[in-house]
Formats: C-alpha cells, sequence, structure tokens
C-alpha cells in the first residue's frame, strides 16, 4: 500500500490488540475493535505501558504463568495510535469510517451473520482503500447460523465454497487483488499444538459501485 494511504486503519476482531499495534508501525491511526471488553481491556493496559499476566497450559490442568508488556515486544512507540473500543462487527457505529485498511483477521466464520457485516463495511472503506479478510473458514452452528454460512455448505444441492461466497457478496463493489494460504498454529499444551490454514484475501474497493452490496 502505498504511504499516502497509510492513514486510517480500522482492526476488527482486535482480541488483545498485537495485530493492531502492529499496525501501528504504518498508520497514523488504527482502530481496533473486538466483541470482547476483556479482551479489549487488556489492549488498554498494554496501551498504557502496563503488563499482561496469562496463562500457557503446559499438561492436564498444569500451567504456566508469563507477561507481556509493549516495551518487550518493541512497540511501545505505536501505542498512541491505537484507539480501542468494544464493539460488534456486524452492528458498527456510524463513527468508524474513512478508512484505507480493514483487516478482519480470523473473523467471518465467527460471526452471527457474516453477509450484513460485509453489505456495511463497503461505505467504511476510502475507494482504493483494501478490505483484507484471514479465515480457516471453520463454520460452526455455535457462532453462525447454518442458513448464514458464506460457504462450507451446499446451495441447491452444489457445493459452495466460502472463497465463491465471498466473490458473489463483494464483486464488482470490490476487485480481488491477493489471495493466498497463511499457515498459523495454536498452541493447546506443550506438547500438542493445532495446525491449521487460514486464507487470506484483499480486496480494492472500486471508484464506482454498484451491484450486490446495494
Amino acid at each position: 500500500m502505498p504511504a499516502d494511504r497509510r492513514r486510517r486503519c480500522l482492526d476488527l476482531g482486535c482480541a488483545v490488540g498485537r495485530s493492531a499495534f502492529e499496525f501501528g508501525r504504518w498508520f497514523d491511526h488504527v482502530d481496533g475493535i473486538d466483541f470482547s471488553a476483556r479482551f479489549i481491556q487488556s489492549g488498554v493496559r498494554l496501551q498504557e505501558g502496563g503488563e499482561v499476566l496469562y496463562e500457557i497450559p503446559t499438561e492436564g490442568e498444569l500451567s504456566t504463568n508469563r507477561t507481556i508488556s509493549l516495551g518487550r515486544l518493541g512497540l511501545a512507540e505505536f501505542g498512541p495510535r491505537v484507539l480501542f473500543m468494544q464493539g460488534d462487527a456486524c452492528n458498527l457505529k456510524p463513527i468508524f469510517t474513512d478508512y484505507d485498511l480493514v483487516f478482519a483477521g480470523n473473523l467471518i466464520d465467527r460471526l452471527y451473520d457474516p453477509a450484513v457485516f460485509l453489505a456495511g463495511i463497503r461505505d467504511r472503506i476510502l475507494p482504493g482503500g483494501l478490505l483484507v479478510i484471514t479465515s480457516p473458514y471453520t463454520w460452526l452452528e455455535e457462532y453462525t447460523p447454518k442458513e448464514k454460512w458464506l460457504g462450507g455448505r451446499r446451495e441447491h444441492g452444489e457445493p459452495l465454497t466460502t472463497f465463491a461466497g465471498l466473490v458473489r457478496l463483494l464483486e464488482p463493489a470490490f476487485e480481488l487483488v491477493h489471495r493466498q494460504d497463511v499457515p498459523f498454529v495454536i498452541r493447546e499444551t506443550a506438547r500438542k499444538h493445532q495446525h491449521s490454514v487460514a486464507e487470506l484475501t484483499a480486496w480494492r474497493r472500486q471508484e464506482r459501485t454498484s451491484g450486490n452490496l446495494g
């Protein structure tokens, strides 16, 4: 992204804020939003120079305590660029607008109505700005009613992938500019890790839009 397009960034599903602080390296202002107030509180504590205590499982009911701070991560200078707020990605307040980049990291398959999210996000991105979505497409009914899954199901008897669902909802208002797999690992215990592969898609908002998103 050109330097003159690195003004405002929205990090949706930011959790405790690591990605939001990383975006602070490149953007003048970053809004970090998560549905969990507890996560947001941890991000604010880090931003204020404090340490966050957390536990990592080792085996069975045993765990190890760890602490982290922005200073230890080399991110302290970028903290002031981030504003954290609790919020709902499917029902964002009007103030969250005029972004050069909206990042939805491992979020789309945890929303109660992802199509509503996609329909509303277009007008919050400046023309030429980017929407970046990453997800392993792990659709579960405990998060999203099956009829609202973007993919991973059959439609009229034919298989519908999440990527195809994204294309249908985002084009022609957005142009797909990049697509790749992003492996990641989640620690379960000291000796067990969960390996997953997210798909990253980057979409550029068109100057003039019409069609699927209304």
